[in-house]
Formats: structure tokens, C-alpha cells, sequence
């Protein structure tokens, strides 16, 4: 068990009958009345955010978390199949656990969270970017270059994406996982 002295960002804490990860807190100490911290949570599981004020010297129920690297091998249903490259071991998540199932392709290296008491996994993490290939995309309409035009296109993962006019079928483009916009387009 831990204080409320001992928060800190990045911290993951049982609240609610959840975990939460600190994102940002403030201890406050008011010319009158008692100190207290108050503090920016959000949910591992869903990524619901809410705010909370402690009582200073309260005591919370810290979660060890681990972060630990996999490789992705392959998807059955809404099932995914990951692999720890040092043990061998492979484990299987859900597609609501991964933060864009989307951008996933095989053999991508991503970073798992797991709750280090009972090795339940927690959260998946894709790399910052992906390059990925336009697989489908609308025509563009000729003379709608003026404006930061928009349009959706299919990629090589089965992932949606706003791309601009001059991207074409083939190209390959780098895209924001959290996100899922298009960021620049791939030479070569």
C-alpha cells in the first residue's frame, strides 16, 4: 500500500474496482483547512478519463504494471495471437484490449502492459507510426487541388484512412496509430 505522497505519473492504482494510470496530479495545500492531492486518472481497460481528489496521507492500492515487448503473428475472429521473442510464449488477446487493431501486420513489434501478479495483459501498443500501402481509394476529382481535400482509402491492413488528392493506389503512406490520420507519403 502506498500514500498519497508517493503518487506519481505513470503510477497505476486500483480505484473503483479498476485500474487507473495517473496522468497528471497537483498537491494542493490551502492556506486553511487540510492538504490534498488531486489528480487526473485514466482507466486502463476502457480509457475513460476522470478526476479525483485524495485527502493528503490516504493510503491507495498500487498495481505493479509491466511493460514488456511482442511480436504479432496472427488474428483468428476478434482473437490475437502474440509472441514474447526472449521466452517463446504466446499469449492471445482480445481486439478491444489493443489500442488499432487496424494498423496491425504480422511480425510487428508492439509493447504489452501486463498486471505483473496475475500476468493479465492490460493494454496493447502499436508504434507511433506504421508505413502501410493504399490498397483502395475514391478517384480524385480533378480541380479540387485548392483546398486540403480529403478523401477515405483502404490500406494494405484493412485499416480506414482520410488521404489526400494526389495519393494513389500503390502508394505507400505513414500513419498515426493513435490517431489513425495520414501523416506523409512513403518514397520508394
Amino acid at each position: 500500500m502506498a500514500s498519497t505522497s508517493d503518487i506519481r505519473n505513470g503510477m497505476c492504482i486500483n480505484f473503483n474496482s479498476d485500474i487507473y494510470q495517473i496522468v497528471e496530479f497537483l498537491h494542493v495545500k490551502p492556506g486553511k483547512g487540510p492538504a490534498f492531492v488531486r489528480t487526473k486518472l485514466k482507466s486502463v481497460t476502457n480509457g475513460r478519463v476522470l478526476e479525483n481528489t485524495f485527502p493528503s496521507g490516504v493510503k491507495i492500492d498500487e498495481v505493479r504494471i509491466e511493460h514488456r515487448e511482442y511480436q504479432f503473428l496472427y488474428q483468428e475472429g476478434d482473437i490475437y495471437n502474440f509472441m514474447n521473442n526472449e521466452t517463446y510464449e504466446q499469449i492471445t488477446i482480445e481486439k478491444n484490449i489493443i489500442n488499432s487493431p487496424d494498423f496491425l501486420t504480422e511480425g510487428m513489434m508492439v509493447k504489452i502492459a501486463v498486471r505483473a501478479e496475475d500476468e493479465l495483459p492490460l493494454t496493447v501498443t502499436l508504434p507511433a507510426t506504421v508505413t502501410v500501402e493504399v490498397t483502395y481509394a475514391e478517384p480524385g476529382v480533378r480541380g479540387d487541388t485548392a483546398t486540403n481535400t480529403l478523401r477515405p482509402c483502404t490500406v494494405s491492413t484493412g485499416g480506414k484512412v482520410m488521404i489526400p488528392l494526389f495519393i494513389n493506389i500503390g502508394d505507400k503512406i505513414k500513419v498515426n496509430t493513435d490517431t489513425g490520420d495520414y501523416m506523409e507519403r512513403v518514397k520508394g
